[in-house]
C-alpha cells in the first residue's frame, strides 16, 4: 500500500481554502529541497549500531545529532546515566526571543538491535529503506531535524522556545527507572505542549493521531506450598501445592479482569521442586517428579492500561485474586513500576485539532484518533500527566523491533512539514 504523494507532490500548489502564510510556504519548499540530505542523515544513522547496551553506539549517534543541532542555535548537553547501567540522554534547549507556547520534543537514540543481531546496516527497496531502528526512532530524530532546519530556513525558529530530549534507554530503560526519567520528567513540567516522535499510526492506508498510549507494568507471581507424597495432593496434609495455586491466580485473571483498553499477559510461568527465576527474572527453570507435590512456582507478565485509575484498579483486583489461596499453599505478587499510561485528555485533543488544522492547509486529511490499545508504551508517557501531548509524529514505519524494520522515505518530509507548521504557530501562541 503506498500511503501518501512523494516528496514533490509537497511543492505542489495547496488547495484554494489553505491559508499557508509565507514563512510556512518557505518551509514546505525547504523540506522538499532538502529530502535527499535528511535521507542520507538517516542512512548514517542507521548504520552505527545503538543498541541500548551499546553504551559507546548510543553516545555516537548522540554526538551526530549534536552536530545537526548545534548549528541550528542549540545549546546541547549529555546527561551521563552510568549510575543506571545506560549511555545516557541528549538534551538540547533553544530559548526564543518571544513568549509563544514551549514545546518538547521527545525522541530516543537507542533501537532493541544490539551488535550481536544478525539484523545491521541499510539498504533501499524503491522508496522503503530498511535497516534497524530506521523507523524507530532514527526516523523520529530526522524528523525532528529536518522540521528544526524548515523552520530556520522560514526565520521562525528563532522566535521558538523549544526542548528536546533524546533518551538513550527507551527500548530497555536503565534502573532505578525515577533516575531513568528525571531529566524527560522535568522537561515535561516546564513545556506547554509536548510531541513524541516515534512512529505515525497507520491503518489501512489512513493515517492518524496518537493522543493516548497504554502503560507497561511488569509483575512477579510467587506460589508456594507442602511438598510430599503426590498420594496425598488435596488432603489436610499437603493441600493443592504451588503448581495448582498458581494455575489458579492465572487463570482468575483470565476470568475476572476483562475490561476495555486492558491487556494482561503471562510471558513466562514455571513449577516443581524447586521452580525459579535466574536473577534477571527472564529465565525460569524448574525441577520435579510426577509423584511429588509441588513446592514453589513462578510467573511474570506485564500489564498494559489506559489510565492510572484503571491501572491501579487492575493491581488491586490481581492482588486479591492472589489473597484467595488453596488449602496448603500462599502466594503474592509484587509489581515492578513502569511505563505510566497516556490518557486521552481534553488537552492532548485539543493539539490534535490544532495539527489536523496544519493538514487542512496543506492539503492533508485529517486525522482521527488513533485506538490506544493498538500503541505501545514509549517516553511520551512520563510527561503526559504535566503537559498536554500528542504521540506518534514520526515516519510512516513497520516491522519495528523485527528483522526488516523499514520506513516510508517520502513520508519523512511530510512529517517534517507537518511538524515545522504547527510548532511555528505554537510559538505564535501565548504560553500559559
Amino acid at each position: 500500500m503506498k500511503y501518501l504523494a512523494p516528496v514533490a507532490l509537497l511543492l505542489a500548489a495547496t488547495p484554494a481554502a489553505a491559508q499557508l502564510s509565507p514563512p510556512e510556504r518557505t518551509m514546505r519548499a525547504t523540506v522538499a529541497a532538502e529530502a535527499s540530505r535528511h535521507e542520507a542523515l538517516l542512512a548514517r544513522l542507521v548504520r552505527q549500531n545503538s543498541g541500548t547496551l551499546n553504551l559507546a553506539g548510543v553516545r555516537k549517534v548522540g554526538d551526530m545529532v549534536r552536530a545537526e543541532l548545534e548549528p541550528l542555535g542549540f545549546q546541547v548537553r549529555w546527561v551521563d546515566m552510568a549510575a543506571t547501567g545506560r549511555a545516557g540522554h541528549l538534551v538540547a534547549t533553544h530559548r526564543g526571543a518571544g513568549r509563544g507556547k514551549r514545546v518538547l520534543m521527545i525522541a530516543h537514540l537507542d533501537t532493541v538491535f544490539e551488535p550481536t543481531s544478525p539484523f545491521q546496516g541499510w539498504t533501499v527497496e524503491g522508496r522503503r529503506a530498511v535497516g534497524p531502528g530506521s523507523g524507530d526512532d532514527k526516523g523520529g530524530i530526522v524528523v525532528v531535524i529536518a522540521a528544526l532546519r524548515a523552520m530556520q530556513a522560514a526565520g521562525t525558529l528563532k522566535g521558538a522556545d523549544i526542548e528536546i530530549v533524546m533518551t538513550g534507554d527507551e527500548e530497555r530503560s536503565g534502573k532505578p527507572l525515577s533516575a531513568a526519567r528525571a531529566d524527560l520528567i522535568a522537561a515535561g513540567k516546564r513545556a506547554d505542549v509536548a510531541l513524541e516522535y516515534e512512529n505515525l499510526a497507520t491503518e489501512n492506508g489512513r493515517e492518524f493521531g496518537s493522543t493516548a498510549r497504554r502503560s507497561s507494568t511488569d509483575w512477579v507471581l510467587t506460589a508456594t506450598g507442602r511438598t510430599g507424597h503426590s498420594s496425598a495432593v488435596f488432603g489436610p496434609s499437603l493441600g493443592y501445592g504451588a503448581i495448582y495455586e498458581a494455575a489458579r491466580i492465572v487463570d482468575a485473571f483470565r476470568r475476572e479482569l476483562p475490561e476495555q483498553n486492558l491487556t494482561y499477559n503471562v510471558g513466562v510461568m514455571a513449577g516443581g521442586t524447586p521452580g525459579t527465576f535466574d536473577k534477571d527474572q527472564l529465565v525460569a527453570t524448574a525441577t520435579g517428579k510426577p509423584n511429588i507435590v509441588a513446592d514453589s512456582a513462578v510467573a511474570r507478565g506485564d500489564i498494559r492500561s489506559l489510565t492510572p485509575e484503571q491501572n491501579r484498579r487492575v493491581m488491586d483486583r490481581m492482588t486479591a485474586i492472589v489473597g484467595q489461596h488453596l488449602p496448603g499453599t500462599d502466594a503474592r505478587i509484587e509489581f515492578a513500576p513502569g511505563y505510566p499510561p497516556m490518557a486521552p485528555t481534553a488537552g492532548n485533543r485539543a493539539v490534535l485539532a490544532k495539527l489536523n488544522a496544519v493538514n487542512r492547509d496543506l492539503g492533508l486529511p485529517d486525522m482521527a484518533e488513533f485506538d490506544p490499545a493498538k500503541r505501545g508504551a514509549a517516553d511520551s508517557s512520563f510527561v503526559a500527566a504535566d503537559v498536554d501531548t500528542l504521540a506518534g509524529m514520526g515516519p510512516v514505519s513497520g516491522n519495528a523491533h523485527a528483522e526488516g524494520e523499514w520506513v516510508d522515505l517520502d513520508s519523512l518530509p511530510r512529517q517534517a512539514l507537518r511538524s515545522a507548521v504547527l510548532i511555528s504557530r505554537l510559538a505564535g501562541e501565548r504560553r500559559r
